[in-house]
Parts: structure tokens; C-alpha cells; sequence
């Protein structure tokens, strides 16, 4: 068995469609910690002034490789989605 590089990406996902992830913009931390996104893509992604993001990291040997932003209204969205069939037959009448 060969060992993985330390350069191979750990979070590729399946696609479909090469269209799906792209590199959109580079972006700096600051010394004390914060980043910004570019205008262009706030705008482009509908993400306005008080938005609470979800931040969701990915783990590949212990260590955070990468991360995924999703709005929190979005994750709720999903999550009610995933669980709202289950919870509806746990119900007891």
C-alpha cells in the first residue's frame, strides 16, 4: 500500500459535474484573526450585513484540511429536512 502525499486533497468530493467547486477568491487573516469575503462573492451568494454562517470544518488525520461556509438558515433548512421524517414517526399520538 503506497502512503498518501501530504499534498493530496482530502476533501474531494464526488463530482459529477467539474463545474461544482472552484477556487472563487484568495483571502487573508488578519493578525487579529479575521478574514473577509470579497464583495463580489457576498453579493454573488446573497450574503448580507448580520447573516450568521455555519462554519463546518473537515478532518483528515487529526488535522483540519478543510473548511465549508453554509448559511445557517440554509443548514437549519436541511437539517429539518433530514430529521422532520424521522421525528414525524416517533411521534406518539
Amino acid at each position: 500500500m503506497t502512503k498518501k502525499s501530504k499534498n493530496e486533497l482530502c476533501c474531494t468530493p464526488e463530482i459529477k459535474d467539474k463545474s461544482c467547486c472552484k477556487i472563487e477568491s484568495l483571502i487573508t487573516v488578519d493578525e487579529r484573526g479575521q478574514m473577509v469575503l470579497p464583495k463580489e462573492l457576498r453579493d454573488k451568494a446573497n450574503i448580507r450585513a448580520g447573516d450568521k454562517l455555519a462554519l463546518i470544518t473537515w478532518q483528515k488525520d487529526g488535522e483540519v484540511c478543510c473548511f465549508t461556509l453554509i448559511k445557517a438558515d440554509a443548514l437549519a433548512d436541511r437539517v429539518k429536512e433530514f430529521l422532520g421524517p424521522m421525528l414525524k414517526s416517533m411521534s406518539v399520538d
